[in-house]
């Protein structure tokens, strides 16, 4: 073992959760990706599980966030849409970090909260924050970074760089497809930061209790601003091609053609080929600084009794169906990366021969269910209220052995967008879309069209196959406040909200 020496007494395994934003399920080098390469998030696959059906079930940061940190259903924790300035500790008093600290836990989180207040602990002894740009917060506090941001704070006192510099100096909006690599020193880069603090405060924790992290990146998240080398690395792709189904017209009306920053229209595919370069290339940047971080645990002498997870709030369409940014229920959306690595000290505690890993399961999960299983890991009870699953035995199954139950048979998710509720119920084989405001419906077999272009809803072969799935979505919405079903029907045209009732009452 090498490094200094760790004289805690407390023998439950460290745990660190590290989510990214904006990430796309399918853009790891190991689930196949034509072009994307993470050697080293690869790497931490092959030592742990892979679950390559993950999703987001309200696929924009603010809710996804909010299932991350409560392990809870939409339902249950309230937020179907994207809300800023809504008092999280108010609306969700119990919390994934706030349980590792009643357990004695040390925990801080390093990144991007998107909380509100955005200082908010929720449960973290501490928080080293970078949100990105939020502009509720820049709005909001007149652009004094001190309340919001500790990154820009730092970035100014930097040599060569003069008191008002910004992440935004080069001009690249936060929702935008535009990209450009990055204009100051890669040190100076919001991802080199954030992977230089968690490193940092490795030496400086209490070393006499674990520790829960929260090491948290904004990127790949617009501005598609990597470093010169990663921009370089994607822009020699093969060209992008628009590929469209029988179904987008579908949504003509939300359409916004040539506007770089809209949620669907046509852009110049030369646009979108520069977008992916820089997509891409923040990935890469991000797969560096998880290998700088894990191997800083294991210099550490930590990495042995840590517990690591990686997964995204959500997605990012990236020209699939036209479509840019998140919020629906298409799987560039809504699919996120779901990786698990036991402590390798513990892969064979209580079991002969140890654990099975570089496994990949293919069932249903989704954000909620880490906060469940990150405290099952620990030994932590899991509270009450919590309705995300444990994944503990498909992480712990051991060699050759059978493969545990899936966690759930169907998922459901929705989000309020486009002036509707888009509504949506999946296992993963098949997903069924229905959109609030006029009853669009959609049915995609995803195991022969992994792309979403032929929607099967129409067609009477696959008539007895939508009503099932139509079901399951009137039982995941009967008793909603929204008046979603009535009579065992969808019902169109209903008002919608993107925070349900009893959390609002929560919140006085």
């Amino acid at each position: 073992m090498t490094g200094l020496p760790d004289t805690a007494t407390d023998d439950r395994p460290n745990v660190v959760l590290i989510c990214v934003d904006e990430w796309r399920g399918d853009a790891l080098s190991s689930a196949g990706h034509p072009h994307v390469q993470t050697p080293h998030l690869d790497e931490l696959a092959a030592r742990g599980t892979r679950f390559d059906r993950a999703y987001s079930a309200t696929p924009t940061c603010v809710p996804a966030r909010v299932a991350l940190f409560t392990g809870q259903s939409q339902e249950a924790h309230g937020r179907v849409g994207y809300v800023e300035g809504v008092p999280f500790e108010q609306a969700h008093p119990v919390t994934l970090p706030g349980e590792f600290r009643k357990a004695g836990y040390q925990t801080q989180a390093i990144g991007k909260m998107h909380v509100f207040p955005e200082r908010s602990r929720v449960g973290f002894d501490d928080v080293v924050l970078h949100d990105g740009f939020l502009h509720h917060a820049r709005r909001g506090h007149r652009r004094q970074f001190e309340f919001f941001d500790d990154y820009v704070p730092w970035l100014r006192r930097q040599p060569g760089l003069d008191a008002d510099a910004d992440y935004f100096d080069h001009g690249v909006n936060c929702n935008s497809i535009v990209a450009r690599p990055w204009d100051k020193p890669e040190s100076a880069h919001p991802t080199h930061w954030l992977g230089t603090q968690a490193v940092n405060w490795l030496p400086r924790r209490d070393p006499t209790v674990p520790f829960f992290l929260y090491l948290s990146f904004h990127r790949p998240h617009p501005p598609y601003d990597p470093p010169q080398w990663a921009f370089d690395q994607y822009l020699a792709l093969p060209p992008y091609e628009r590929e469209l189904g029988d179904w987008e017209d579908e949504w003509d009306e939300f359409r916004e053609d040539g506007n770089h920053q809209a949620s669907i229209g046509d852009l110049p595919d030369a646009m979108v080929h520069r977008a992916r370069a820089g997509y891409y290339g923040l990935m890469a940047q991000i797969d560096l600084q998880v290998n700088r971080f894990i191997e800083s645990l294991g210099e550490l002498g930590l990495l042995e009794n840590t517990v690591v997870a990686f997964t995204s709030d959500h997605g990012e369409m990236m020209g699939d169906h036209r479509m840019f940014k998140k919020a629906v229920p298409y799987e560039g959306s809504a699919r996120v990366p779901f990786i698990i690595a036991d402590a390798p000290a513990r892969q064979g505690d209580g079991v002969e021969g140890g654990t099975a890993r570089d496994a990949v399961v293919s069932h249903v999960v989704e954000l909620r269910d880490l906060m469940p299983t990150l405290l099952e890991l620990a030994g932590i009870p899991v509270p009450e209220g919590v309705d995300g699953v444990s994944l503990t035995d498909h992480i712990r199954r051991p060699v050759d052995a059978s493969a545990p139950e899936a966690p759930r048979e169907w998922l459901h998710g929705e989000h309020v967008y486009w002036g509707q509720s888009l509504q949506w119920v999946t296992d993963g084989r098949m997903k069924y879309v229905w959109g609030s405001a006029k009853g669009v419906e959609q049915l995609f077999d995803l195991i022969e069209d992994p792309g979403e272009l032929h929607n099967l809803a129409a067609d009477p072969a696959h008539h007895q196959n939508r009503d099932l799935w139509r079901g399951r979505l009137v039982e995941a919405l009967t008793g909603r406040e929204e008046g979603f079903v009535a009579d065992g029907q969808l019902v169109t045209g209903r008002p919608v909200t993107a925070i349900l009732e009893h959390t609002l009452q929560r919140i006085g």
